[in-house]
């Protein structure tokens, strides 16, 4: 029987649909909006146009909005979910998994085929995409764009962990005349350091290093991270989808 994950993050939502023997059958993504609600309702408006009826099927919610999807046969925690979908994207022996999400960074310590330990930065945006988004906005820019941009800049370095503080620095920056390029190099290194800082209590052990999440395809956020970590980290195009494809998978095991 096919199962379906839905992972209603922050920012976006992501859903997956398995055959019910761990095979990869469909997956999409949409903005979540205002209303995570409204958002598991457009899922399943999205679903049953591509054919997969809900009702039909085993399905199970993770994410920011999992307590509000209404046709779900179970919520799952994140930490669960995309601890399953790295070991389904990379492999089921151990795991580091970085997952940086709209509203918080998930560094999960997988050993043993189970979750050793996890850190979840919850309390601020410093290190998240929505940490990206404000920084990419004062300077007339979209995320993608400017952590492209990063690449070409350097010199010059943000000193604040905090959101508020860190787009007053970057503010002063534009003030000096510092190139576009430079600053956007310094939003992503403040990234890549608060997130190595967050990291390094956990990864301890010289195992495969892997980044999921929306910003699993931002090359030089990756380098980065690798730089700060001192060591390689691994994505795909899918990684974006880990926490969705985790739900889906612990739907198969659900009985209707």
């Amino acid at each position: 029987m096919r199962a379906i994950g839905i992972d209603i993050g922050s920012s976006c939502a992501k859903t997956a649909v398995t055959d019910g023997q761990g095979g990869v059958l469909w997956l999409d993504q949409m903005p979540t909006g205002w209303s995570s609600r409204e958002a598991a309702g457009e899922v399943r408006r999205r679903l049953l146009a591509a054919g997969f009826d809900p009702d039909e099927s085993p399905v199970v919610a993770t994410g920011y909005g999992r307590v509000v999807v209404p046709f779900a046969d179970k919520a799952v925690t994140e930490i669960s979910c995309h601890a399953k979908g790295a070991q389904k994207l990379f492999g089921s022996g151990d795991l580091n998994v970085i997952d940086i999400g709209g509203q918080d960074t998930k560094v999960i310590a997988l050993r043993g085929g189970s979750v050793r330990d996890f850190l979840m930065n919850d309390k601020c945006s410093a290190g998240t995409g929505r940490f990206l988004e404000v920084m990419a906005n004062t300077l007339g820019m979209d995320s993608p764009s400017m952590i492209a941009l990063a690449a070409e800049g350097g010199g010059a370095s943000i000193s604040s962990m905090c959101t508020v503080f860190a787009e007053s620095e970057v503010i002063s920056l534009i003030g000096r005349g510092e190139p576009k390029a430079n600053i956007a190099f310094a939003v992503v290194e403040s990234i890549a350091k608060k997130i190595a800082s967050q990291a390094g209590r956990l990864f301890t052990d010289d195992v495969r290093t892997v980044l999921t999440g929306g910003l699993c395809e931002a090359d030089q956020l990756k380098t980065a991270l690798e730089k700060e970590l001192e060591r390689p980290i691994e994505s795909c195009p899918d990684a974006r989808y880990a926490g969705a494809i985790g739900a889906a998978l612990f739907a198969e095991n659900l009985k209707r």
